[in-house]
């Protein structure tokens, strides 16, 4: 089994387990569930862009931790951040649109702020990562 140990010897064997890529799935979970009816749903262009967006972060983290290599990870991270401010910039397009109300839209850009912070400080961490592989128990 790989495992990735990060600074302060916290040890992260599945991107599950990665802040980043939590907050970015609950953030596409979201987006998904918001336009799944309503205004949202019936622009198809509008609901596809948005969606493929934030399902591109969690993609993108989940690729790059899996080729355990530590340039390609930071890449991929890099993609998974433009995927964010890519939904980020979806959700106050639909709600000038008026498909999110004031309190659904802060709500769901609070979130993608905290993805694209945690994002970037895996990013940052990263550049000290130690590489540690551990056999399988």
């Amino acid at each position: 089994m790989v495992q990735f140990v990060l600074g302060g010897g916290m040890g992260v064997r599945r991107f599950e387990d990665l802040i980043a890529w939590q907050l970015a799935f609950q953030l596409q979970r979201e987006v998904f569930a918001f336009t799944a009816t309503g205004p949202a749903w019936r622009d198809v262009r509008y609901r596809e862009q948005i969606r493929d967006a934030s399902a591109s972060a969690t993609r993108n983290t989940a690729e790059g931790f899996g080729r355990f290599r530590p340039r390609d990870f930071a890449r991929f991270l890099e993609i998974a951040h433009a995927s964010l401010d890519e939904t980020r910039n979806h959700l106050h397009d639909g709600y000038a649109r008026g498909y999110l109300v004031p309190a659904g839209h802060d709500r769901l850009v609070h979130l993608s702020i905290r993805a694209l912070a945690a994002t970037f400080r895996t990013s940052r961490t990263f550049r000290t990562l130690v590489f540690k592989a551990t056999e399988r128990s």
